[in-house]
């Protein structure tokens, strides 16, 4: 033989090769043939051949390079058990391969299909519906769906590869021979897939490529021919409308096993798959993140009736209420404020880690409009606003964004030109003078502007404040002067109504 070395037994006794040929009992299996499928278990791995006990006095001697992987890597070792074929045998010698080659009459061929022996083929040419293969010698054929196991978009590739195929008919003597590599590639794969399914437990985590991707998730390959199904919901801690906001056919994977569902089939195994459980849990740490009164920022996700969702960290939602929303104007729905895809500036008010809750505001980002109140209007101060909306008991008047007053009923029966106010609709401009300012109730109570003294006020709210957004008397002139004349005169004539 060509390598020559020890064996060291499952005992630890070392033998030489003559020894152990020597220990073979004479006539065992010497009916062996050129095609014939022998199971044997490896009994020496050399640098260029690997030996194997196939049962009779001539072990028997494969291409250490046919049973390397990808790689060039030895995935076999001494004492595991390989199917192989005859590819030829003496009374020195037996070649092992796994699949049978070279030259071989019809009768070869016909005891290869009946024994679902893989044989050698050369691909010669690509023809209409599949390929021109060589085997044994004798032109055959495999159509182009039997030619791998995906769909073949580059026939080309193939020309010139020296393959495994199963010879799935024989016909015209030899004249019509068809070949089928995907079956003996689905064969194999069924094997490993079955090898593998065996080590495969809930809570492993494995790597795999990412192959499909549909609206509830995406499809990994963990195996050959073996797929997982990972949940939209478990891509990512961060909320997806679709999984292609994460992945893309051809990612490389980390997922952990969440079940297992045995079908009929090994290949109709149920595998549920996590992305994101094989990271940790963001709400684990998010009190080391955020923290009451922190002003942080996120991207809206989504808008519901009694508020909006907002990201402010990976996997991290929080929620504005409506009622947090603006102080600047009443909010009617989320959508008014904000809308999903939106950036925003945010205030923590609430963490809660065990619920997974983080309450958010907007309206404390813009700031509190009311903390300005003190500075910008004072009681007796003319100033200019416009009618929000009446109600049965006055009318609210907004004098700057957020901050809105109110002009009783009973103050405007007082007003010179009642009728007047009456008249007024929402959005209209209203001179009013400050009567009482309670900031911590967020109350402004405001008294009308046309008293009898001051004459008609109409061509000034036709006219408009020069800036409708800030309280002034300058719009006035000498008007808001008479008015607070006016009023601090009817103070000392008349009670408080």
């Amino acid at each position: 033989m060509p390598d020559q070395f020890n064996v060291r037994m499952d005992d630890g006794d070392q033998k030489s090769f003559a020894e152990l040929i020597d220990e073979y009992p004479e006539g065992m299996h010497e009916d062996i043939g050129v095609g014939d499928r022998v199971e044997g278990r490896i009994i020496a791995i050399g640098m260029d051949t690997v030996f194997v006990n196939t049962g009779s006095k001539i072990d028997g001697a494969v291409d250490r390079a046919e049973l390397t992987d990808e790689e060039g890597n030895m995935p076999c070792a001494v004492g595991d058990t390989l199917t192989l074929y005859v590819t030829s045998v003496d009374e020195n010698e037996m070649r092992l391969s796994r699949a049978l080659s070279g030259e071989g009459g019809l009768n070869l061929l016909r005891e290869a299909r009946e024994a679902g022996a893989p044989v050698e083929g050369k691909v010669i040419a690509s023809v209409k519906g599949g390929f021109q293969v060589e085997v044994f010698k004798r032109r055959a054929f495999c159509p182009i769906s039997q030619m791998d196991v995906r769909y073949v978009e580059k026939p080309e590739d193939y020309i010139g590869l020296t393959l495994s195929f199963l010879i799935s008919r024989i016909e015209e003597k030899g004249r019509n021979i068809v070949l089928s590599r995907r079956e003996l590639l689905e064969r194999e794969r069924a094997v490993e897939r079955d090898a593998f399914l065996k080590t495969l437990s809930e809570g492993d985590v494995i790597t795999g490529e990412v192959t499909r991707l549909m609206p509830y998730g995406a499809f990994v390959a963990i195996a050959p021919g073996l797929e997982g199904m990972v949940h939209v919901s478990e891509i990512s801690w961060s909320r997806l409308d679709s999984p292609a906001d994460a992945l893309s056919s051809g990612d490389r994977v980390t997922v952990k096993v969440l079940g297992l569902e045995p079908g009929e089939k090994s290949e109709n195994t149920k595998i549920s798959l996590s992305i994101k459980a094989t990271g940790q849990d963001p709400w684990d740490t998010v009190t080391q993140q955020f923290a009451l009164g922190d002003r942080v920022r996120g991207k809206v996700t989504r808008c519901v009736d009694f508020g909006a969702f907002v990201e402010i960290a990976p996997g991290i939602e929080g929620l504005v209420h409506i009622s947090e929303m603006s102080y600047k104007r009443r909010v009617a729905k989320a959508e008014d404020v904000v809308r999903p895809g939106d950036v925003v500036d945010l205030v923590v008010k609430d963490v809660d880690p065990d619920k997974k809750r983080i309450g958010l505001s907007l309206r404390d980002a813009e700031g509190d409009p009311w903390a300005e109140a003190p500075d910008r209007f004072a009681v007796g101060q003319a100033v200019s606003g416009t009618v929000e909306k009446r109600e049965a008991f006055g009318i609210f008047v907004t004098l700057a964004p957020g901050i809105t007053g109110l002009l009783p009923k009973s103050k405007i029966r007082n007003a010179a030109r009642p009728g007047e106010i009456d008249k007024l609709k929402a959005g209209d401009f209203i001179p009013v003078v400050v009567e009482q300012i309670q900031v911590a109730e967020r109350r402004i109570t405001l008294g009308p502007a046309d008293t009898a003294d001051e004459g008609d006020w109409r061509k000034y709210a036709a006219e408009g404040p020069a800036d409708s957004g800030a309280p002034s008397t300058g719009g006035l002139g000498s008007l808001g002067e008479k008015l607070r004349q006016a009023m601090d005169s009817k103070r000392k004539k008349e009670p408080d109504r």
